[in-house]
């Protein structure tokens, strides 16, 4: 039973593994204050090209998008998100939860644009409801697709424009940059918005994303912000340890790249028998639409999700690869999957 239905399946890549092990016996500093931890801020200044970005490490990514929302916010206002936006979705209320709507709006291949935006300005107009101030994006989306980079420099002029903060989410950040498709690099992403993070908990460490925030008036008084929340790791040491060693070598962008290559397969495989897709992901997610009864077959020896439903007879699914993915085991995927399509 090989398991497609997410990309954290597996612990973490062997070199984040000897590198926590390597410092197992070592006394660090607590709360991110120690030199892994500055050392991996260090590399990722470098990275996005901004010595002046606030860095900061938290565990996972639902506590990212609360914390950072909650803190960019004040209590009348909200946030505009695609339908399909991971807070908006899959993260049980926890942006309502601390008083701040999520204003969606509808996006077939998951992406906000500056008219979609528009959309909910056009509708709050008014104290009678509440403000929008903060755009969520995902890159890549929760569908797989991917923001190009005039898609972003659209974005980012007109929430400039209009005074909004822009916010994205990068659970995924690694699938995205390193996609056939990708003309954006880390720096454009620093320069573009006020705040994104550089998920690693989906991209080969055991646990953590990086936070970085560019714009001046969400940089104050994040650390309080993060301990009030339970967002400041005791032994926050683990997640610079991690992060300095994805961006050493170049890991980060490697294992995200070995991720794509995987799915790339699968998506092939897909094309090759005229199975329609969902969405046109170049990612790491790849959403077929398939009959429900080759769904019973391949469940016999695959782990998949269901993605959404269809019609009467098929289902819209989604297979998901990593950095651990094993070649073999996509091509083994694709071969019986080619026979079973074929034979109906």
């Amino acid at each position: 039973m090989y398991c497609f239905n997410n990309d954290y399946s597996e612990a973490a890549h062997p070199q984040i593994m000897d590198a926590l092990l390597n410092a197992a016996q070592e006394q660090n500093t607590g709360y991110s204050m120690d030199e892994h931890s500055r050392h991996a801020r260090e590399r990722i200044k470098k990275e996005i090209k901004n010595e002046e970005a606030d860095i900061h490490f938290l565990v996972g990514g639902t506590q990212t998008n609360l914390l950072v929302i909650s803190a960019a916010l004040r209590p009348h206002q909200a946030v505009v998100a695609a339908e399909s936006g991971h807070i908006n979705v899959h993260e049980t209320g926890a942006i309502e939860s601390t008083g701040h709507k999520v204003l969606f709006q509808t996006a077939k291949d998951g992406k906000l644009t500056p008219a979609l935006i528009q959309a909910s300005l056009d509708w709050h107009i008014d104290e009678h409801m509440v403000q929008p101030k903060m755009v969520y994006i995902s890159n890549s989306t929760e569908v797989g697709t991917q923001y190009r980079l005039a898609e972003l420099e659209a974005l980012s002029a007109f929430c400039r424009e209009k005074g909004l903060y822009l916010f994205l989410d990068g659970a995924r950040l690694g699938a995205a940059l390193t996609s056939p498709v990708n003309d954006l690099t880390m720096a454009d992403i620093a320069r573009l918005t006020d705040v994104f993070y550089i998920g690693g908990t989906k991209n080969g460490a055991l646990f953590g994303e990086a936070l970085v925030i560019t714009h001046p008036a969400l940089k104050p008084d994040f650390r309080f912000m993060m301990k009030q929340k339970g967002a400041m790791l005791a032994k926050g040491f683990l997640l610079g340890i991690q992060f300095e060693t994805l961006f050493q070598n170049n890991l980060f962008y490697a294992m995200a790249a070995h991720s794509n290559r995987m799915a790339g397969f699968l998506r092939e495989a897909f094309l090759e028998c005229k199975v329609p897709l969902a969405t046109d992901s170049q990612t790491n997610q790849q959403f077929p639409i398939l009959p429900k009864t080759l769904i019973a077959k391949l469940r016999e020896n695959y782990q998949f999700q269901d993605f959404e439903p269809y019609d009467e007879t098929s289902t819209v699914v989604r297979f998901v690869t990593s950095w651990a993915t094993k070649e073999e085991a996509v091509h083994e995927f694709v071969k019986d999957f080619k026979k079973l399509y074929q034979n109906g």
